[in-house]
């Protein structure tokens, strides 16, 4: 028998809701009571009691069949931020966005949570405990971040409590868990190629990391008190584990959970940052007669050797948030989760 939740007897809609993130949503609104269907490009596993749409953002008629009867949406569809394809994420965060916002009102859509990311602050410089007053990155430092400026922006103009359209946007930061893609087989991959044993800069810089049952938390929290009366509406949240740790140790404590040596040499940040640089601009200027991805980008060197954590006052205060997961439990579960990348299975 399923309790439904006092505010969930309505059904609402997963943008993306096949990727990481939204699978992990999926699964916790269904254990909240909530009626639940999902929108994506592919669907990767079947759901019960989880109605699957398939179809492309850009398309409105595709959206407009997957809204009907929708009070509320939340949008997590991205492309992973390592990629390097500008006409992507332009189209999917930028264009996307854009239809996604004109179909929910043309649905009459009341609510919608975007998964925006704490990086649009970021310009590969130190961040301290940073909080949503800080400024959008006016140099962003790759073309996910340029994107996610501008879909932020769009979804948090797009809120109108007299029309009854309200959103708000969850900025989570470093998200990790079981069932992750990207970063810990990126991780391993780069370990059994022997590429780990640096350290860029002198180790400790502090940066957020945030489990994925946090940032889920995060979301709910946002739709629930999203309220035409509540100070919610058209703002941006910090989502972290409010657990800043030292890049390198996290990294370190994940491979070695998983049979791999840590890191232990360092390399001088600014001698890394350059050299990163240098064959960035390289690989874009032989682009027409050559295709070369550097291993490591500006942004990835920046987000490996600087400070960048944030604060999550504003959730705690106006939607009384605080991470359900603890770091340490975490990332317990997190290498728990991957028996298949651990060294010599």
């Amino acid at each position: 028998l399923v309790v439904l939740h006092p505010q969930s007897n309505k059904r609402c809609l997963v943008i993306g809701g096949s990727g990481f993130l939204g699978r992990h949503l999926v699964e916790k609104l269904l254990d909240r009571g909530y009626s639940v269907s999902v929108f994506d490009i592919c669907q990767n596993d079947e759901l019960p009691s989880v109605t699957f749409h398939q179809g492309d953002l850009c398309d409105k008629q595709a959206l407009l069949s997957a809204l009907k009867d929708v009070s509320l949406v939340f949008h997590c569809a991205s492309p992973a931020p390592a990629s390097d394809n500008r006409e992507l994420f332009e189209r999917v965060n930028i264009q996307g966005t854009s239809t996604v916002i004109q179909a929910c009102k043309e649905a009459g859509v009341q609510k919608m949570v975007l998964t925006s990311s704490a990086s649009v602050v970021f310009e590969g410089k130190d961040i301290k405990n940073g909080k949503e007053s800080l400024p959008y990155a006016k140099k962003p430092i790759d073309y996910y971040t340029q994107t996610k400026i501008m879909q932020e922006k769009l979804v948090l103009e797009a809120c109108d409590r007299e029309s009854g359209f309200l959103t708000v946007a969850i900025r989570p930061h470093g998200i990790f868990g079981p069932r992750d893609p990207q970063l810990v087989p990126i991780l391993v991959d780069t370990a059994c190629r022997g590429k780990m044993k640096f350290i860029i800069g002198d180790g400790t810089n502090l940066v957020d990391f945030t489990f994925v049952e946090n940032v889920v938390h995060g979301h709910v929290l946002a739709a629930e008190r999203l309220k035409a009366d509540s100070s919610v509406c058209g703002k941006a949240y910090h989502i972290t584990n409010d657990e800043p740790i030292r890049f390198w140790d996290f990294m370190s404590e994940i491979l070695v959970g998983l049979g791999y040596p840590a890191p232990r040499y360092h390399l001088p940040y600014l001698f890394v940052y350059g050299l990163a640089l240098l064959l960035w601009m390289l690989a874009l200027l032989l682009r027409p007669l050559i295709s070369f991805k550097p291993t490591f980008t500006p942004m990835r060197v920046a987000l490996a050797g600087t400070h960048h954590y944030y604060s999550c006052d504003r959730a705690k205060d106006d939607m009384g948030y605080t991470p359900v997961v603890s770091l340490k439990e975490g990332i317990k579960r997190t290498v728990e989760s991957y028996p298949h990348l651990r060294r010599g299975a």
